[in-house]
């Protein structure tokens, strides 16, 4: 699983807190068009610009811990 960090929520406020970890779902046709496929503060996966996001690596001991909280 793909992981990434809001690094800024203007015009999302209500869907995206900024500095807030959001798991990635895998999306090619979206991410050819510069967006990304994120599962928001609704618990369901929209689409968002790029540029709202920050890639982030976890190691798995701490994505299991993130998985199951």
């Amino acid at each position: 699983m793909n992981w990434t960090v809001c690094i800024k929520n203007a015009g999302y406020e209500a869907s995206l807190e900024s500095r807030k970890l959001y798991k990635l779902e895998d999306d090619p046709k979206a991410q050819a068009r510069g967006l990304l496929r994120v599962v928001d503060e609704s618990g369901e996966s929209y689409l968002y610009p790029v540029d709202v996001f920050a890639p982030i690596a976890i190691q798995d001991a701490l994505e299991s811990q993130l998985l199951a909280a």
